[in-house]
């Protein structure tokens, strides 16, 4: 063995040896093998540390085995899993490793066709979920329950909870990466906390000393931009609109789609989604009764306030399927399509979103006939869209319609300005769960982040983690 930590070699110096005592135990590695850990790490700092005797550092040993060979092959070994995923962490931060360590940590691409319950993560307080927000970039997710919010960071780990002033938080949207946008439908306003500082920064109200019917105005959804948060809000007497509130100044900067009555075309919107390609704000209400399912999808343009689409249902003459309303709708930001689930059939009807009409709905069909939807009408249907998947939850069991692959010279696909043409075949269907999954409870509320699906259902507590399977690179490790 190589006597002496470090000597400067003549040229490179990448591949020169260098000794390291870890919480009593030796190691031995290369001067490159430290400095691949990135320019601001203790690691690649006591690199270019000279002296004869090795570098003491006083952390476990274990761990640092675990380390050093995720340097050096950027996967973590099979011993990892003898820790929990906060251990790691926890170590990581001090070397400062953790972009490796998260890289290594993170699941495969979405996958909807090999996804599956991973963990459920439970508050430690009020475990039933009254709403939850994820963030797209590292699959962190922050959970209201009651009027407390708890934040779980990219390797789902507690990091903090705020206690708020509110009784039961209904609705929630991380509008800033350390900032929550918090409602309460039994409670008026929307309010913005910082996780940072642990404390409320303001809270926004819809107000107008002209109209005595708006007071009490409670938020129903929440969503943001990069500049704006928008916020649909709704009054005792049935008044509503969606506010557009200033992220820098967190004021009302203008109102749109201020709307009276009880009737299904005026009730507030309980989905909103901001599109990115065009800056418009799509909102979907639904409400059911007697006789089935009645609503409406509607697209504004913040920027004059008025309304360029919409369809109300049933009625309106947009729908083929005159009777099957939709039961809810989702949008896929990423391909500019709206989605919607109808009540009775339950079939899955998809529109360009460059290129509405009258009628611009296409019903996907699924050529396997035991793929398809036999279920009966009543069913409770929740939609969303992820990484160019549409997940349906129907009661409690999960489904995904995943898009097909364009084949050159396929005749199935056509093209039209902007885009490609919609085609009732362009998507497949499968099962996500298995049957003790769909048993669990209704499915409430389908939600993305990073690399992740995210599901909470009816009286059930915690939130369900999904993740796909990669059965080359991942290996497991404890929560």
């Amino acid at each position: 063995m190589e006597n002496g930590n470090f000597q400067p070699p003549a040229s490179g110096g990448g591949g020169h040896r260098i000794k390291l005592n870890v919480g009593g135990k030796l190691f031995q590695t290369t001067v490159s093998t430290l400095q691949s850990s990135g320019p601001d790490s203790v690691l690649a700092a006591l690199s270019t540390r000279p002296g004869p005797d090795p570098v003491f550092i006083d952390r476990d040993p274990d761990i640092f085995s675990v380390f050093l060979s995720l340097l050096r092959s950027n996967r973590l070994p099979s011993t990892a899993r003898r820790f929990s995923k906060q251990e790691l962490a926890e170590e990581a931060a001090y070397y400062g490793i953790e972009s490796q360590l998260r890289l290594a940590m993170a699941p495969p691409p979405l996958s909807g066709i090999d996804a599956s319950v991973v963990e459920t993560i439970r508050p430690a307080s009020e475990g039933l979920p009254s709403a939850f927000t994820t963030a797209a970039d590292d699959g962190s997710i922050w959970i209201a329950h009651g009027g407390q919010v708890s934040a779980y960071d990219w390797n789902l780990t507690h990091s903090s909870t705020i206690r708020t002033h509110l009784d039961d938080i209904t609705s929630i949207c991380r509008v800033w990466p350390d900032v929550a946008a918090v409602g309460s439908e039994p409670s008026a306003g929307l309010h913005f906390y910082n996780f940072s500082s642990s404390r409320h920064i303001g809270s926004t109200h819809w107000t107008d000393p002209s109209d005595p019917r708006i007071y009490k105005a409670r938020v129903t959804a929440v969503t943001s931009s990069p500049d704006n948060v928008f916020a649909s809000f709704d009054c005792p007497h049935r008044e509503n609109c969606i506010l557009l509130v200033d992220k820098t100044t967190l004021q009302v900067a203008s109102e749109i789609g201020r709307q009276s009555g009880s009737q299904a075309k005026n009730i507030v919107p309980g989905k909103l989604t901001w599109l990115p390609t065009t800056g418009v704000i799509i909102g979907t209400a639904v409400t059911s009764g007697a006789f089935g399912y009645s609503g409406y999808i509607r697209i504004w343009d913040p920027r004059s306030g008025d309304v360029v689409w919409e369809t109300n249902e049933p009625g309106s003459g947009r729908s083929s399927r005159f009777g099957d309303s939709f039961a809810d709708a989702a949008v896929d930001v990423e391909e500019s399509t709206l989605f919607k689930v109808c009540s009775k059939s339950g079939d899955v009807a998809v529109a360009d979103i460059r290129h509405l009409g009258d009628d611009p709905w296409v019903y996907l069909e699924d050529k396997n006939p035991s793929m398809r939807y036999t279920g009966e009408p009543g069913v409770s249907n929740v939609l969303h869209c992820y990484k160019g998947q549409v997940f349906v939850g129907r009661d409690g069991a999960l489904e995904v319609w995943s898009r097909v692959h364009e084949k050159e010279g396929s005749r199935e696909f056509g093209e039209v300005e902007g885009g490609r043409a919609i085609t009732e075949d362009m998507y497949r269907r499968n099962y996500v769960d298995k049957v003790e999954d769909s048993a669990k409870g209704i499915i409430r509320k389908i939600e993305g982040g990073g690399n992740r699906l995210f599901v909470s259902r009816e009286d059930v507590e915690g939130i369900e983690v999904w993740e796909s399977s990669n059965l080359s690179d991942a290996v497991a490790v404890s929560s």
